[in-house]
């Protein structure tokens, strides 16, 4: 359920375009710094902006925040959803 900063950094090389990184930090935090190429969803609107995701989506996603916690949540909220390829990105 979680993936290593380098092991992302490798997919990222390797499949760029196959991947949706989501910062699911709050917008101040966003503003502060984020990884380029990532997404804002905020954990306290996440299951309102993704109700119309589709599953079938093969895309694999990450999702990160500041200390891993609220990525975690995301994670399990989306796998449960059955969006299997979906990590947290640890740390």
């Amino acid at each position: 359920m979680e993936i290593s900063v380098h092991d992302l950094q490798e997919l990222i090389k390797a499949h760029a375009e196959s991947i949706q990184l989501i910062d699911c930090r709050e917008p101040e935090e966003w503003q502060q710094c984020r990884i380029e190429g990532s997404e804002l969803i905020p954990l306290s609107r996440f299951a309102q902006a993704t109700t119309d995701w589709d599953s079938s989506d093969q895309r694999k996603k990450v999702i990160y925040c500041h200390h891993g916690v609220r990525s975690l949540q995301a994670t399990g909220f989306l796998r449960n959803r059955g969006f299997v390829n979906t990590y947290s990105l640890q740390g």
